[in-house]
């Protein structure tokens, strides 16, 4: 029927991340996309024009996913262990696939062919997002009276670092030294729990 998407998007765009989060923004070519859903390449333009479009649809369902499940590893009473939490999440996240995967963002925000206003429009959407959950957890009473430094900066060094984790991690490919370094964060932005 005329208008009307003859494949199952869902599935599609669950492919097409895994493609772009593979091979990167700018290796990925819409027959890669193709290939992988199994969906043609017409199709594929027909439904979303082009590939900066579909990626923008596929990085929108990635990055409400990935907020979500840190707002809900951020609601753990304890503001260490949420933290750490937030960085193994961040580390298994980065370590998935052979090779591994590497971080979506951070490969975007690097990748020279992926530097149009649009991508990095929602790039800065979900880093300012993040950074707005961690504040709000670093704002709440437990977190708040233990912090070295202000909530506002505190969820800013923390989401830069968890962005520099990802070139560390392609480097080392050492969770312990991964954990470590987040660990000594944690105990340099918060002061002992009495």
């Amino acid at each position: 029927m005329a208008g009307r998407r003859q494949f199952d998007e869902k599935a599609t765009l669950e492919r097409a991340l895994e493609v772009f989060w593979a091979k990167g923004y700018g290796a990925t070519s819409m027959q890669d996309i193709a290939t992988a859903s199994g969906v043609l390449r017409g199709s594929l333009y027909n439904a979303y024009q082009d590939k900066e479009t579909l990626f923008l649809h596929v990085f929108e369902d990635y990055a409400k996913q990935f907020l979500a499940e840190v707002a809900q590893l951020l609601a753990n009473p304890s503001i260490d262990r949420a933290l750490l939490d937030f960085f193994d999440f961040s580390f298994t996240s980065m370590a998935t696939g052979v090779p591994p995967r590497g971080c979506l963002t951070t490969k975007t925000a690097i990748d020279t062919r992926a530097d149009g206003e649009r991508i990095n429009a929602v790039l800065r959407d979900l880093l300012d997002n993040l950074e707005r959950l961690m504040c709000e957890r670093l704002c709440a009473d437990d977190a708040r009276a233990r912090l070295t430094i202000s909530p506002v900066e505190a969820a800013r060094v923390l989401v830069t670092v968890s962005r520099g984790n990802v070139i560390v991690e392609s480097v080392y490919q050492d969770h312990e030294r991964l954990r470590g370094t987040a660990a000594a964060l944690i105990g340099a932005l918060l002061s002992p729990a009495p």
